[in-house]
């Protein structure tokens, strides 16, 4: 099992629950900010000029969020599964960091069903990938 990552001592000494709460409130907000001002986030896209296999899934998850689930097989057909496990995993790391100080997660995150899970939702994400740009579940999509 993979032990989970310590931070120094001066480093858990200065922080403390709340300050690391309002941390995460900070990222939070500047991505809320980008999101909404549609500044784009993804290296993939800014460097190659080209959707990166996950291109779509933000607003795809924000249409799905909003009850909008037509839109949002449209946007990427793979939300479903997608949207509520990264929710998931984002949720509880942090939580972790905030009430712990450290990014962890649990041991049925590291089983052997997830990891095939995830290395078939990974395939599955490049497939659906290389299909849009042949013009397959809407694709290709806008950069």
């Amino acid at each position: 099992m993979i032990s989970p990552p310590t931070t120094s001592p001066a480093l858990r000494a200065n922080s403390t629950p709340l300050r690391r709460a309002g941390g995460v409130a900070l990222v939070a907000c500047a991505f809320v900010l980008a999101f909404v001002l549609r500044i784009p986030l993804c290296p993939f896209a800014i460097v190659t000029r080209h959707p990166c296999p996950g291109c779509g899934l933000t607003r795809a998850g924000v249409a799905l969020l909003q009850g909008h689930l037509h839109d949002a097989m449209r946007l990427h057909p793979l939300v479903i599964p997608i949207v509520p496990i990264v929710g998931l995993v984002v949720l509880q790391g942090t939580y972790n960091y905030v009430r712990h100080g450290r990014w962890y997660t649990f041991a049925f995150v590291q089983s052997r069903t997830i990891t095939i899970g995830t290395i078939i939702l990974g395939v599955a994400l490049i497939a659906v990938w290389i299909a849009r740009f042949f013009g397959a579940f809407g694709g290709p999509v806008a950069v």
